[in-house]
């Protein structure tokens, strides 16, 4: 696949299928360089046919956003917080993050603790 802009949605199916095909290629290989190249597109591609303003999301909305769209998983997030249960409470709003649990997260996931340090309602028990 040769390297251009993204302009259409044709493009952009065409680079993530190439990003998808890539996903496990070794850094520092011409296979690695091109993974970075195409995220990179389709990256600036997402943020300008999709924003999302990350900011306004409580943080189970973005705990959320990065499994489905950070390539994040549950299965990670319960590695993360001890346990699947636990994990499994968090984003169904029965249970509150904890300064160690948001912690974690944040060095494991590369994502600001601010965006994950508000208030949100659970629900009741």
């Amino acid at each position: 696949m040769e390297i251009h802009p993204i302009r259409t949605e044709a493009d952009y199916d065409a680079a993530v299928a190439e990003v998808e095909r890539l996903w496990s290629a070794e850094p520092g290989t011409d296979d690695g360089d091109k993974l970075d190249i195409l995220a990179t597109l389709v990256e600036k591609y997402e943020t300008a046919h999709w924003p999302i303003d990350v900011s306004r999301l409580d943080p189970i909305d973005m705990l959320n956003y990065l499994i489905d769209e950070g390539g994040h998983t549950q299965a990670e997030l319960a590695e993360l917080l001890g346990s699947r249960s636990r994990a499994s409470e968090i984003l169904n709003r029965r249970r509150a993050l904890t300064v160690e649990m948001i912690f974690r997260i944040s060095e494991a996931w590369k994502v600001p603790a601010e965006l994950l340090v508000k208030p949100y309602r659970l629900k009741a028990a």
